[in-house]
Parts: C-alpha cells; sequence; structure tokens
C-alpha cells in the first residue's frame, strides 16, 4: 500500500513536471528555500560525493587567486593600521597588541589565527567550561570598538596569504569546541574537508554561535555551502559580509 501511494505521487509529480510546474522534494525546498541543509537527512557518503564534484581544478586555482589578491591588499591595509591601532591600544589596553590562538583547518590541522587583541590579558577558559559569550565581560572598551569595526580580524589577512584560510568557508573553531561538537553533532568534521574562512555563508546567514543549538543551526548553512561552492557563491557571500560591515544588511538569525 505504500508502495503504491508512492508510486502515486510519483505519478502526479511527473504529470505536474510534463505540464510546466517546478516540482520539488520537500528536502529540496528546505534547501533551496532556506539556504541550508536539514543534517538529520543527510548521508555521510552522498554529502562527501557532493562536495567532491565541486572541487574542481578550475575553481580551486581561482579561489586562491582570490586569497591571495584579497590578502596582498589585506597586508597593505593592515600595515596602515597598525601604528594606529597600536598607540590607541597603549592608551586604552595596555597590553599585548596581538592575540594568538589555536584553532582547527582543514584536515583537522591545527593552526594559529591572528588577530589584534580585545580581551584584558588572561588564562584562557579551562576544557569544559562554558562557552565565550558575544558579549563577554572580559572585552575592553577598545576591543568592543574593534570587534565592531571588525578592525580585529584584520590581522588574519596574513593567515589567509599563509593558506591558513580563505576569504570563504567554514569558520574555524577551537580545538575544545571541535572536540565537544563531533561528539555531539552529526557529520560535524566533514566541514573540515575544505579550507576554513574568514567569512562564511553561516555568518551571513545566521551570525555568532554561543551554544550546541546554535551551532547545529550554523552547520546546515555550512553544509549548504560546501554542497554548492562556487565563484558565484563566494562572490555572493563577499558582498553580503561587506554590506554587513557596513551596516546595510543585518544578519539573520
Amino acid at each position: 500500500r505504500d508502495a503504491l501511494a508512492v508510486d502515486g505521487v510519483v505519478a502526479q509529480a511527473a504529470a505536474l513536471h510534463e505540464s510546466g510546474v517546478r516540482v520539488r522534494t520537500l528536502l529540496q525546498f528546505y534547501e533551496e528555500w532556506l539556504g541550508k541543509l536539514p543534517v538529520g537527512e543527510l548521508e555521510r557518503a552522498s554529502l562527501f560525493f557532493d562536495i567532491s564534484e565541486v572541487h574542481q581544478v578550475r575553481y580551486a586555482r581561482f579561489k586562491r587567486m582570490v586569497d591571495l589578491g584579497v590578502g596582498l591588499v589585506g597586508l597593505v591595509a593592515l600595515a596602515i593600521a597598525i601604528p594606529v591601532v597600536w598607540v590607541l591600544d597603549l592608551v586604552a589596553n595596555r597590553g599585548p597588541l596581538w592575540y594568538r590562538q589555536e584553532r582547527v583547518g582543514r584536515g583537522g590541522e591545527t593552526f594559529s589565527i591572528l588577530k589584534f587583541r580585545t580581551m584584558a590579558p588572561g588564562p584562557a577558559p579551562a576544557e569544559g567550561t562554558e562557552w565565550t559569550a558575544q558579549d563577554d565581560p572580559r572585552v575592553t572598551p577598545f576591543g568592543r570598538i574593534l570587534r565592531a569595526s571588525h578592525l580585529d580580524e584584520l590581522p588574519q589577512m596574513v593567515n589567509i596569504v599563509r593558506g591558513d584560510l580563505s576569504v570563504v568557508g567554514p569558520r574555524p573553531e577551537q580545538p575544545r569546541y571541535v572536540r565537544q561538537l563531533s561528539a555531539t553533532l552529526p557529520f560535524y568534521g566533514m566541514r573540515h574537508l575544505v579550507r576554513p574562512g574568514l567569512t562564511g555563508w553561516a555568518q551571513v546567514k545566521y551570525g555568532y554561535a554561543g551554544d550546541e543549538e546554535d551551532s547545529m543551526e550554523k552547520l546546515q548553512y555550512e553544509f549548504f555551502y560546501l554542497r554548492h561552492q562556487s565563484v558565484r557563491f563566494d562572490l555572493r557571500v563577499i558582498g553580503r559580509t561587506v554590506r554587513s560591515v557596513a551596516g546595510t544588511e543585518g544578519k539573520g538569525r
């Protein structure tokens, strides 16, 4: 009976398709309308092959050229910003200018991400402690300005030129969060099949993730990007990031 019902639905869908009606499955509708993939409906093998198909040599080379171009221009901007931030940091922050933190990149390899320091100096949170809050009280007043203007991210141009980061990709997480999320979220390690990014589809669509529930939502957007990544999609993400930084477009929650 179930098979007959399915056959009937397929027959109706085929008739609609032949008459010019655009027919989509619920999964396709979810993906196209919301711009994310439901993790519970995915299979590891199918997602892997979907990602592999878009890793064409031409696209990979073009993406690396874009990364180098943006990274080199960003290094010029960084050289201009360093003296200004250094002077203001001496007055307002009174601590180290730079902040390095270990992150997980492509293939699960770790690297040190570079930022302008925005928090008061102190030890890093211990393994198993709560997630870092977006309004963390350790952030200094000058650090809030750096974060609001996204200038704290500018030193990551060094990571882009070195090849640790791409301009667009899933944001790299700290190893402690990766261990935690890999144990609770399905297929979480698949996001490490590609180079992480300075910005990404999950960032422009969802924003900050402060717990596992948020991370699950962001993971669905990341999988959508992994399946559909292309030059056009990368340019779309970059454009939305620029508008967000300029304040003309807010991040969706």
